[in-house]
Formats: structure tokens, sequence, C-alpha cells
């Protein structure tokens, strides 16, 4: 029998995450739920080295940044290379930190304080990286994935067509081998790409003899490749959008990245990963937006005294705060949940770390709509509160709530991922994973 000197210094049992989609079958205690309160000094400190880089570097710019001012947005990038901010899922033998979730999920937080180039800087740390970092080989990783942390290179993700947005598989994009066997030769026209106009690598999607849906490793300058002109956006226009034309565009044969025909696995595991860290930026939208709200209330008066002691005006900011601490913990419970699957599974094994992470499709499917739909709620009581002043360009409510509208159409729409997450829960369920029809017959 061991003493309780024995005990004592025995590490605690980890905590063994839940398994994916579980939370419709099984209660979970407290400590098997991350929550914001879990998160270490050290994490918050990262997530507020952000927020300081935002607020020294990028705000003050922010006129510029909203004229797409290429070169400036570079300088910022940069910046937060220097910083280290851009290389937080990198491992570190590339130059990366190789950290958790979770603080890559508290640095997209508090980059969004500028929804534009929120989404610029997210672009870059997240789909426009990992699929080097999940699916590049040796060489590849070697050669991008260092420059991404410094911010010598700008990366953009290029999946989506006029004609095959959410029908991503409906590509028409087409690449052939050329007759020497060096080069790929692509053709086609991708939509929508974030960062286009100052990118100098767009992570693209064609079919291999109009066939195998399959992923390439794009530069820019390379023959055959142009952008088209920037899109006059709604919001977001401190972020860069513009078409990649592809017309006889010749690709190194070593920049096929990943396998022929199996450009699905990256495309769909990558939106997957973008989903839930898109939750953790839209969270700190809405914090930006509920502050920014409060504050107006306070100082705006009416009939003799602030508006905040109406309450009416109470009960949205009420509304508005549960919405926001729902989404934080929706959020960081996600991110707990991977990082815990994650525990002993480093970087260098990328295919079992996507493999785990995987089992969290449908909590990031659902991370995406409810946060989205979230914020959209948020900005526009924030424009109501606002009154008339919330409707001019004098005041950050109307540019919140123009930059808010795109959440719900990125990374897949949120129509598309409502039907993903009871597809991938049902397919769960015949495979035997989930008991998911047996709870359901104990009921009747």
């Amino acid at each position: 029998m061991a003493t309780n000197a024995a005990l004592a210094s025995s590490p605690p049992n980890p905590i063994v995450a839940a398994a994916g989609g579980s939370f419709l079958v099984e209660d979970r205690t407290p400590d098997e739920i991350f929550t914001p309160e879990d998160i270490t000094d050290e994490q918050r400190m990262i997530g507020q080295a952000c927020a300081d880089w935002m607020e020294k570097d990028v705000l003050p710019k922010l006129p510029q940044v909203l004229k797409l001012d290429y070169a400036l947005i570079r300088t910022l990038f940069h910046k937060a290379g220097e910083l280290g901010l851009l290389g937080l899922e990198i491992p570190e033998v590339y130059g990366g930190a190789g950290l958790d979730k979770v603080s890559g999920c508290l640095v997209s937080e508090k980059s969004a304080r500028d929804g534009s180039f929120a989404v610029s800087f997210m672009g870059h740390t997240g789909i426009g990286t990992l699929p080097i970092v999940y699916f590049g080989n040796e060489e590849q990783k070697k050669r991008f994935l260092p420059k991404f942390v410094t911010g010598e290179w700008i990366s953009s993700y290029s999946l989506s067509e006029a004609s095959s947005a959410s029908d991503a598989m409906n590509a028409k994009a087409r690449a052939v081998l050329s007759p020497d066997g060096k080069s790929w030769i692509l053709n086609g026209e991708k939509m929508w790409l974030t960062n286009a106009g100052f990118a100098d690598v767009y992570i693209t999607f064609a079919k291999v003899d109009g066939e195998h849906f399959t992923c390439f490793i794009i530069e820019k300058g390379l023959p055959g490749v142009s952008l088209g002109p920037e899109e006059r956006k709604t919001g977001i226009k401190g972020s860069s959008t513009r078409p990649l034309i592809l017309q006889d565009a010749v690709v190194p044969r070593e920049n096929l990245l990943g396998e022929i025909g199996k450009g699905h696995k990256i495309a769909f595991n990558i939106l997957n990963l973008g989903r839930f860290k898109l939750g953790a930026g839209v969270t700190g939208g809405a914090k930006l937006a509920l502050k920014q709200s409060v504050e107006y209330a306070q100082g705006r008066t009416a009939f003799g005294k602030p508006i905040a002691e109406f309450g009416l005006i109470q009960a949205k900011l009420g509304q508005m705060a549960i919405r926001t601490w729902v989404s934080e913990s929706m959020v960081y419970r996600t991110a707990g949940l991977i990082d815990r699957k994650l525990a002993g599974v480093g970087l260098h094994d990328a295919a079992e770390a996507l493999r785990r992470i995987e089992e969290y499709d449908v909590e990031c499917s659902i991370v995406k709509v409810w946060c989205s739909e979230m914020l959209d709620l948020v900005v526009d009581e924030t424009v109501q509160i606002h009154a008339g002043a919330g409707y001019v360009e004098d005041y950050p409510a109307e540019r919140y709530w123009r930059d808010a509208r795109v959440n719900r159409i990125f990374e897949g729409t949120n129509e598309i991922n409502r039907m993903l997450i009871p597809g991938r829960l049902t397919r769960r369920a015949m495979k035997g994973e989930l008991p998911i029809f047996q709870k359901a017959a104990a009921l009747v």
C-alpha cells in the first residue's frame, strides 16, 4: 500500500477529454469542463501581448488600414512576427511557439479590436498557415513556415469559386502535369481570397485532370498567376479580398500539398479548425461592442439622466452580456477539449493530432453558428443603444455592425454547418461511436 507521503507527491490523474459529440448523451462534472477560469497566467500574458500590439501598433493606423495600405499592413504583420504572435501554433522546430489551442483562441479574441484587421490576422495564422503545418512534407514546412512565423511571407486560403462556393468539391479549376513532368499547369479562377492583395502564398484547390480534388501551394509571381481587383465589400474594408486568376499558371511539381485526390481532407479539416477560432474572434468583437455600448449609455443623457439607468437599455445590455458570456464559455470549453485530447501528441505527429482534432467537428460547427449569430444580435443592439449616432461613421458602432455580418458566411455558411451537425452525429451513431439511438430508445 502506498504511503501518504507517496500519495501526496504523486501527480493528479489527468482529466480525460470527453469524446466528441458526447455532450448529447453524457453528463460531465465541473472539473471536466474547461472554463476561462482555467486559463493560466502564461496564456493570459500571450493574449495581453496581442491586445497591447493591437492598441499600440494597429489601432492608431486604422484609417490607413481601412484604406488598404498594403505596405503598412505588411509592416504590422512584421511587428506581430517579432512579438511571436504569428507562429503560436507552428512547431518550435520551424521557428514557432508550438502552443496550445487555448492560447491561439486568446490571441484570436484579442485581435478583434478591429474586425477587418482581425480577419487578415486570423486568415494568415489560421487557414493560411495550418494546411502546411498539418499536411506539408518536411521540405515544404522548412521552406514556408519560418517565413510565415516572421511575417516575411503572408499566406492566403483559396477554396471558393464563383459557381461552387459552398459546394467546394464542384470546383472548376483544373490542374494537369506539364509534358516534362516538372510542373503543374493550373487554369481557373478562385474567389474571396482574404489577404490576396498583399499575400505571398495562396493555398489553392483544383482538380487534377478535371477529376481529383487536390491542394497546391501557389506562390506570388509564378507565371500565369495574377489577381483581380479588390472586392467592394459591405464591411471588413481593411481586409484585402481579391480573386486569384490562373491562366496556364506554372506551379512547381513539389508544391503539391498532401496527396492527389485528397484535397477535401485539407479543405474540410482546416475549415473545421477555423470555425472554433472564428468563435474566439467574434467573442472578442462582442466584448468590444458591449464595452462601447456601456460607455455610451453611461455618457448619453435623456430626460435628465444617463440612458444606462433606463430599464429597457439595461435589459439590452444584460442580454448582450449574457450572450457574450455564453459565447466565451463555448469557445474555451471546445478549445480545452481539443487541448486535452492532444495531450501527449506533438505537432511533429501532425496526422495523429489532426485525427484527434477532427473528433470535435460537431462542436466546432456549433461554436461557429452560435457565436456568429450571437455577435449579430450584440452589434445590432449596439447600434440601437447609440440610436442615430450608431448609424453614422462618426461612431464605431456602425463599423461593428457592418463588419459582423460576414461571420455567418465565413468558414462554411451557417446553413451548411447546420446540415453538417446532425449528419456527423448520425454517422457516429450508426458506427456505434455514440449511443444516441440507445439513449433515445430509453426515453420511450
